[in-house]
């Protein structure tokens, strides 16, 4: 039988609260346990003497059995100074990933035809300006034209309804 020292959940939903359990390995986690060597509360502030009470005489015997603890566990038990834990290192932890990374080139490459249509726009804005001149002039006959033609279009749906309004009178 292997034995392991690990969390076993307890508390309600949304509210964990950890039993740090001596167990057999092939046992669920929430299942029954040898015995009861400490407790988590993850709930309380990292600074807090609560958050972790730990049974170190129970802890250091389990150990010496052959109990193995879990990586949660093992922290605690070199916080507590019981047994020694090397840290791990992973190079590649904040790394983005690779979507990441494709959104990043996507939004790069954006950022840079925006920087040369801004280019683009500040080096001709001499040539704009002359069209803009020019361009008032050319629209404003198109806008009376287009005030000539609107009330043009009114005048047949006046007519309809006043002859609605006559047909009304000689069925009356």
């Amino acid at each position: 039988m292997a034995i392991a020292l690990r969390l076993s959940r307890g508390g309600a939903k949304k509210r964990p609260y950890y039993r740090i359990v001596a167990a057999d390995s092939r046992k669920p986690r929430d299942g029954r346990y040898l015995e009861q060597i400490g407790i988590y509360n993850p709930l309380l502030a990292k600074d807090d003497e609560g958050r972790v009470k730990l049974d170190e005489d129970r802890a250091r015997y389990w150990l010496g059995v052959g109990a193995q603890p879990s990586d949660r566990v093992a922290r605690f038990l070199d916080a507590a100074g019981i047994r020694e834990r090397t840290p791990k290192n992973n190079p590649q932890k904040a790394e983005p990933g690779e979507k990441a990374k494709e959104r990043a080139e996507e939004k790069a490459a954006k950022e840079a035809d925006a920087a040369e249509a801004l280019k683009a726009a500040e080096d001709a804005p001499v040539e704009e300006e002359a069209k803009t001149e020019d361009a008032p002039a050319q629209d404003a006959p198109a806008e009376e034209a287009a005030t000539e033609e609107t009330p043009a279009e009114e005048t047949p749906a006046e007519e309809t309804k006043a002859d609605d309004a006559g047909e009304e009178k000689a069925e009356g």
